[in-house]
This record gives structure tokens, sequence and C-alpha cells, in this order.
């Protein structure tokens, strides 16, 4: 665990080390907004704490900090391209009848987006490559090199944004040797959110995943409440989640049942 909190502090080191750029006259409520935008012209920074429980018959748990850096780059003056990297550090127990406690990296995840830049019509799109890095430690991780595609289709209307983000990801190279399952799954998360004139957004979405290797889904279903805080010249989103699984991974019914999530996530408007 040592090591694990020694990496995660190098990576939210880096995220944050960047010089931070000067503050917009942007309101809380046009930034909450665009927080709901999974590739918003917005630089920030979540740290997003999982817990789940209950898996199996040891009712073992997992606790889970994804540090998520959004950087968007602009092409041109039409064209961003978003890089939405997602670096889990995990510690489990008793989540398999086989497998013991572990702790340390997860498997990364980097997804760029080309977006065109937004228009009065409140549609937005997004297309790109996704990639798996094996960063994962021991039984953290998948010890796959895997890439696929990744798009995104949403509408901001007034206060509520909804739509969907999609991932498919293939393994095609092994990290040295292992015995490890080829990778091939599928990544729904279709989301609704609504913004309230005092920049508290409330957000139900679902985080699916549909292993093709073993036939299997995974269907966590999340209900949050966020709020934009600001101290100082620092704009920070406070949120949480309860959770509910409404089909639970392979082997059947051996996934978790329920969790929770804390969110905090650090803004950097242009």
């Amino acid at each position: 665990m040592h090591r694990c909190c020694l990496s995660a502090f190098a990576t939210l080191s880096l995220a944050l080390g960047a010089p931070v750029l000067a503050q917009a006259q942007e309101s809380d409520v046009d930034l909450a907004k665009k927080l709901a935008n999974p590739v918003a012209s917005l630089i920030s920074v979540p740290l997003q704490f999982n817990y789940d429980c209950c898996f199996g018959p040891s009712d073992g748990g997992r606790y889970t900090l994804n540090v998520q850096p959004v950087v968007p780059i602009a092409l041109n003056d039409d064209w961003n391209v978003i890089i939405r990297t997602i670096l889990p550090v995990i510690y489990q127990d008793r989540v398999a009848p086989s497998i013991g406690a572990a702790g340390g990296l997860g498997d990364t995840t980097q997804s760029f987006f080309f977006s065109p830049k937004p228009t009065a019509s409140g549609l937005i799109w997004a297309i790109g490559p996704a990639f798996l890095w094996p960063t994962g430690e021991a039984e953290l991780g998948s010890k796959k090199w895997g890439a696929g595609p990744t798009a995104l289709l949403l509408k901001q209307q007034g206060a509520n944004t909804y739509g969907v983000l999609v991932n498919h990801i293939w393994s095609y190279a092994d990290l040295g040797s292992n015995s490890h399952q080829d990778v091939s799954a599928t990544f729904i998360q279709p989301f609704f959110s609504w913004t309230s004139p005092t920049a508290t957004t409330i957000t139900i979405n679902s985080e699916s995943t549909y292993n093709w290797r073993d036939g299997q889904w995974s269907i966590p279903i999340n209900m949050t409440v966020a709020h934009l805080y600001k101290f100082g010249a620092q704009r920070v989103s406070l949120g949480g989640a309860v959770r509910v699984y409404a089909a639970r991974d392979a082997p059947p019914g051996q996934g978790p049942a329920w969790g929770l999530r804390f969110v905090a996530t650090f803004l950097y408007p242009k």
C-alpha cells in the first residue's frame, strides 16, 4: 500500500503541478454544466473514491481511487481533442474465493476524443481511439495491451444534459509471459444530469461493461449529487453517490451488490 500511495501522489502532483490558468468569468452554473459534459473544453482533475461491497460468499470489498485528469487541446478554430485518462489505485480483499488481499495500481484507460466545438444547438458528439495500458499489478490488472474505438453523443438543453459514452477494447499483446484472459469488453455509459440555478447537479448514470470472453454483464447504477464550491480562486466540485448493481459480474452473482462514491473535482477554466 506504501507503493500504491506513492504512485497516486506522483500522479496527482503531475496533474496539478501545471500552471493554473487564469480564472475566466464563467458562472458557477456554467462550469457545473461543463462538468456534466465529458468532452467539455475545461481542464479538470477528478479524484473519485469508490467502495464496492459484498463480493461472493465472503462478502469481500474493494476500494478504488480513480485519478482522472481531463485535458482539452484546441486543434484549430473548429475542432478540439479531449484527452481523458483513468488511473485506478486499488485495494481489495476476498473478492473471489481464490483471491486474497491485494493493493496497487490497476490498468490505465486513456481516451482521445476528437470533437467539433459546441454550437448553439447543444448537440455534441465526439469519436476517437481508446487505449488500455497494462499498469496493473498482480491480480489487479489484465497484463494486456489493448485498444479500440470510443464515441460520445450528448445534448445540453437548459438545465439538462443527457447522452451516452461507449467504447470497446480488444487486447492485442501480452505484457511479458502471462496466463491472463484476453480482453474483449464493451463499456456503455448512458447518463442524465440536471443542474440547479445554485450549481448543484444531480446525475443518474450506468457504467455497464459486457465481457465478450465470458458473456457476463456488470451493470452498476449510480445516483450522484454534487455542488460547485469556490475556495479562494480555486473552484472544486464535491459530491457523493450511491450505487446498486442490476447485474453482477462473472462468475454469476459473485460481483459486488452495492457501493458508495465520493468525488472531488478540481477545475481550471481558461
